[in-house]
């Protein structure tokens, strides 16, 4: 982690386009900000969006703006994060959850720094330096068809690759120490806790560590954390799903055993993970297709294997609804694959 710490100070020296790849909850956008903060740019705005959470519509209106009375709704002028940013760097989150022609724009951006406003035919020029996170494998999206070549080598001009907290199990007491250092009053950990977090997977990497911890700290009567204050899921782990599997594939197999075996709960743990974008809409569709495999399509039979009450149905539905994440049932009840609808433009684009 020093040298790739270092890598992202050194990157800092220079204007070049940075990619910074890994797992989520790794540190991505906190090497981001240390590159900013290492760039003669430091004191200009650095301005972060999270590509994963916004429709196609509404994330062309968040980067590039729009004029008044371009679309429904448009009832005054607003600018984009990409101008809010010049002179300084934006920080694209997720940017592997972009759709073709969001990709298309934003090469268009990179080759001339140009941007134009929705409903405004006058282009602006703009000076923003560019740093894209994504948990996904983009060359293989790309030979998937999924992500254009041209935009990732484009991005792709210095990479950052950070490794998963269970590759680098040393940074474990260092952290846990960083966090009980936050605390409001001083704690400790005793070494039988500190041996389970350093055993566990950590699917949720760095930033379900801060989760586990702070929660640890609450529920903490003394001056110690225990291994009783810890999670069930942190004192008796199940094991890892198999690593030749696809990375993702990983992921929503683990949360999948962990939601089954009711050592970890949706809405308290599954649920905040994709808030804190920890999770992307990639995940929890894998994860509820995992459910459907199960279940044979049955949605009320997926909430019931994942441990929630059947008065959890529509609030469930209405998550999966209104981020995207919905998965057709009838795949897996007749088995023939049915192409997903293409969910409903939030804004209508005149």
């Amino acid at each position: 982690m020093r040298h790739t710490v270092e890598i992202a100070r050194r990157a800092g020296e220079s204007d070049a386009k940075v990619l910074i790849t890994g797992e989520s909850g790794v540190g991505k956008d906190v090497l981001a900000r240390e590159t900013h903060n290492c760039s003669n740019r430091r004191g200009r705005p650095y301005i972060a969006v999270n590509c994963a959470g916004f429709p196609e519509t509404l994330l062309e209106s968040e980067l590039f703006g729009h004029a008044r009375g371009s679309f429904t709704g448009a009832d005054r002028d607003r600018i984009g994060r990409i101008q809010a940013a010049d002179g300084g760097t934006l920080f694209l989150d997720e940017v592997g959850e972009m759709s073709l022609r969001m990709q298309a724009a934003l090469l268009r951006f990179l080759e001339n720094g140009e941007i134009q406003t929705i409903g405004d035919k006058a282009a602006q020029h703009v000076n923003v330096r560019l740093i894209a996170a994504t948990n996904r494998n983009l060359s293989e999206r790309v030979a998937a068809g999924d992500f254009r070549e041209d935009l990732l080598y484009r991005l792709r001009v210095i990479e950052i690759k950070v490794p998963a907290l269970r590759e680098r199990p040393e940074d474990i007491a260092p952290l846990t120490e960083h966090f009980l250092r936050r605390a409001p009053r001083e704690l400790a950990i005793e070494p039988q806790a500190l041996q389970a977090l350093i055993k566990y997977r950590w699917p949720g990497n760095v930033r379900e560590l801060q989760n586990i911890i702070e929660q640890a700290i609450w529920l903490t009567k003394g001056p110690t954390i225990t291994l009783e204050d810890l999670p069930e899921s942190i004192r008796q782990p199940v094991q890892p799903a198999s690593p030749v599997r696809e990375r993702r594939r990983q992921l929503a197999d683990q949360l999948f055993e962990a939601l089954v075996q009711r050592e970890y709960n949706f809405w308290d743990h599954v649920h905040p993970l994709f808030l804190d974008r920890d999770l992307t809409r990639h995940d929890i569709r894998e994860l509820v297709g995992r459910g459907l495999r199960e279940t044979k399509g049955n949605y009320r039979g997926v909430l019931r294997l994942f441990g929630m009450p059947d008065s959890d149905y529509h609030r469930f539905h209405n998550f999966l609804t209104a981020h995207a994440c919905k998965v057709d049932f009838r795949n897996y009840r007749t088995g023939v694959d049915v192409p997903a609808a293409r969910p409903p433009a939030l804004i209508k684009v005149s």
